[in-house]
């Protein structure tokens, strides 16, 4: 019976905990038959061992999390190995670039979802993903000049206006009841 690496388990849950009211619609990790008729980290390893999950990008609060959580993702990927790729709004980052975003050409371009594929790492290995918006703690191991090395932030039109530092810093939403972290302070309302 296949089942979903450790790592996949972990982030999920983190996900989850984080915004608990999001949408889950999207969300997935085992392949269906298209994906079984090619090669594709969705579908069980010999060991049964599926390497990818997919996050529906609802997560019912702003609209700029999900790009924020994609580019907080694939700068922890540089120092976490269990991370291999991540795939997100026509756009791919993975070790063949430094991380950095680039245009992905794939059939799916996942606009509803962002994809995330493990290495054989994240197959044992549970351990927390100290990604800021999931944990308000900053990103350890990156400064401002690893960060340039990295490329640009995946921007949206919800968080285009985020100084350069944005990533990693923490500010409290001061919106109706939300009271939640945010990496995006343009957002927060006075």
């Amino acid at each position: 019976m296949a089942k979903l690496c450790k790592a996949g388990i972990q982030l999920r849950e983190q996900v989850d905990d984080a915004f608990p009211d999001r949408d889950r619609t999207s969300d997935g990790w085992i392949g269906d038959k298209r994906h079984s008729a090619r090669k594709s980290d969705h579908n069980p390893t010999a060991e049964g061992i599926v390497r990818a999950l997919d996050l529906d990008i609802d997560f019912r609060s702003h609209k700029a999390e999900p790009y924020d959580f994609a580019d907080q993702l694939r700068l922890l990927a540089r120092l976490d190995k269990r991370i291999s790729y991540i795939i997100f709004n026509g756009k791919i980052a993975s070790y063949k670039r430094n991380y950095k975003w680039r245009k992905y050409t794939g059939i799916n371009p996942h606009k509803t979802h962002i994809h995330i594929s493990f290495t054989a790492k994240g197959d044992s290995d549970g351990s927390m993903f100290e990604i800021p918006i999931l944990t308000g703690e900053p990103l350890h191991g990156t400064t401002k000049a690893s960060k340039r090395k990295l490329g640009k932030k995946l921007l949206s039109s919800w968080n285009s206006n985020l100084s350069s530092g944005g990533l990693g810093s923490s500010t409290y939403c001061k919106c109706c009841t939300c009271g939640k972290p945010s990496s995006y302070p343009s957002l927060a309302k006075s």
